[in-house]
């Protein structure tokens, strides 16, 4: 089995290094090239299957690969126990594709295959280790993304109005016609469901069930990332009020992601939570239709949390899939790699200065201020900044510095095959921000600001460092129940409960409808009615066919009786 890990792991880092040279040709020379196989002509409207490679396509395809190259490498180790290990790369190699067939789709036909595929795949994953846990949170992320699914195919629907379903083509017309901006509207809150965004958002938390690889590709580069690229591609389309609503959707995201993660202590949600307030983060910079800073966050996000949930995977291996960050502490002494890496990633999330996420993250706050936006949105925006910083620091603080507070005795060590799979990822991390921006964005921005909305960034960042350890330390054994704000907050504005709530209720509804509809009066007066009527006179018709003899004398008979009558 490990044969069969090693040739996915050197095939896929191929084709992405392949893909990633093909992008930068593609990116010099401003290259688009679209592929369309015509498979059917149905009444004008034309099943094509097309494909679309341009830098944006070539780039994220690279990444996407790069990074489930990792992830196979990393899940060789961390998975080494499994008995169906080959089910699991299957079931990765699956996800990448689907992930594929949607990036390179300017087709909404195309796009549902992989959108669906993501889908399905994924609940395949959440529900791999068989309990009543992943169970249900399987079955909560598959209802939320299948809303998505539903408005995907209902922009499907509006679109044969036009003839064909390759939006590409589109693009301009769409902002200035009725019905395209009801398809767009679609567009959007499919988005919304898919990237887990307010008030979708709470199946991004309990889909941490999935092996913690697999985390480390959803939350990174595929899964909720899908919503974010189509939205990319959308962006030049989208009018002004979609942009606005799109805008307080992302900003009120960020603040509560950011909230609910600082009294977090699962070490995967806060790092989901991250993601969630990152995804935020992306779409408020595309409400100003700036797809390609979107795009550039998009990338150097997609490697440092990939490397962030290997680290923290590395971790629970280790602590024997203990995931409390309570029973953590001075790991430094014990797994020193491990912890560098993280530290690196987390310093990266927070946009440290010269790391990857310094250069698109200043860059988009930089242009948030040239915007115009109200105070109110203002304070939002750099509140939920600081707030990343807030969680970042304490969650550096329980297990960097944090005393030493395990149950057992744990032989604690750094993996060298899970520490070969960051490695890379991290010298990535470091160069890759101001490669991108160079390639990206041929032409710098010059951005002129006053010297303290300069250094507002700057100054956030030292107070979320500083509230980050205070909260650490004044909240160390404040349980979650002690206190109704917490616990509010906790539970992402009782969003949690409510979603289980109602998809519980609508199950049930569905359930009394099918028994007392479907199977009780509908039935007995539509089908089943129908069919007892045509059984009877069937039988009817079949008595007269075999007895066609004694059928005979009895007309003969009787037409003999009426010429005599006559």
């Amino acid at each position: 089995m490990f044969m069969i890990c090693y040739i996915y792991y050197i095939f896929l880092m191929m084709l992405s290094v392949i893909l990633f040279l093909l992008g930068l040709y593609f990116l010099s020379f401003d290259l688009t090239l679209m592929i369309e196989l015509n498979f059917m002509t149905l009444n004008s409207n034309s099943i094509v299957m097309m494909f679309l490679f341009d830098w944006m396509s070539l780039l994220f395809m690279s990444f996407v690969l790069l990074i489930s190259s990792m992830v196979i490498n990393y899940s060789n180790e961390y998975m080494y126990n499994d008995k169906n290990l080959n089910r699991f790369i299957l079931l990765i190699l699956l996800f990448v594709f689907s992930m594929i067939m949607m990036i390179i789709s300017p087709n909404l036909i195309s796009i549902l295959l992989g959108w669906d595929g993501l889908g399905l795949i994924s609940f395949c994953l959440i529900i791999y280790y068989q309990n009543i846990k992943s169970m249900n949170a399987g079955m909560m992320t598959m209802f939320m993304n299948r809303i998505g699914d539903v408005f995907i195919l209902m922009s499907i629907v509006w679109m044969i109005n036009f003839g064909s379903w390759n939006f590409y083509f589109y693009i301009e017309y769409m902002k200035n016609d009725m019905i395209m901006s009801v398809i767009l509207s679609f567009i959007l809150i499919s988005v919304f469901t898919k990237s887990a965004q307010i008030p979708f958002s709470s199946w991004l938390p309990i889909a941490m069930a999935a092996p913690t690889p697999i985390s480390a590709l959803v939350h990174s580069s595929t899964l909720v990332t899908a919503g974010i690229y189509l939205l990319i591609r959308f962006n030049l389309g989208l009018i002004n009020w979609m942009m606005n609503y799109l805008l307080y959707i992302s900003i009120i995201t960020m603040f509560i992601a950011g909230m609910i993660a600082n009294f977090e202590y699962d070490l995967k949600k806060i790092i989901a939570y991250s993601t969630l307030s990152q995804l935020g983060f992306i779409m408020s910079i595309l409400s100003f239709y700036e797809y390609k800073l979107a795009m550039f966050h998009l990338l150097t996000h997609a490697l440092f949390k990939s490397t962030l949930f290997m680290c923290a995977g590395s971790i629970i291996h280790n602590f024997l899939n203990n995931q409390d960050i309570r029973y953590m502490g001075k790991l430094i002494y014990f797994m020193p790699l491990t912890c560098i890496f993280m530290l690196i990633s987390i310093l990266c999330l927070c946009g440290l200065p010269f790391l990857s996420g310094f250069y698109s993250k200043e860059l988009i706050l930089e242009i948030y201020l040239m915007y115009y936006s109200n105070w109110f949105i203002f304070m939002m925006y750099y509140i939920s900044l600081g707030l990343t910083v807030c969680y970042s620091f304490r969650l550096i603080y329980f297990l960097i510095f944090y005393n030493k507070n395990y149950l057992v005795f744990m032989d604690l060590n750094d993996n060298d095959n899970m520490l070969k799979s960051m490695s890379l990822l991290i010298f990535l991390m470091i160069i890759m921000g101001s490669l991108l921006m160079w390639l990206i964005m041929p032409n710098p921005y010059f951005i002129c600001l006053p010297l303290m909305m300069k250094l507002m960034a700057f100054m956030f960042l030292i107070i979320g460092m500083i509230l980050g350890i205070n909260i650490s330390l004044y909240f160390l054994n404040y349980t979650i129940n002690n206190n109704k704000f917490i616990y509010f907050i906790f539970n992402s504005l009782n969003l949690n409960f409510m979603y289980s709530y109602s998809i519980n209720y609508w199950l049930m509804l569905s359930m009394k409808y099918y028994e007392n509809l479907d199977h009780g009066w509908i039935e007995s007066m539509s089908g089943q009615k129908f069919y007892l009527f045509m059984k009877k006179n069937s039988m009817f018709l079949m008595k007269i066919f075999i007895n066609n003899f004694y059928l005979f004398i009895i007309l003969m008979l009787f037409w003999i009786f009426f010429l005599i009558m006559i």
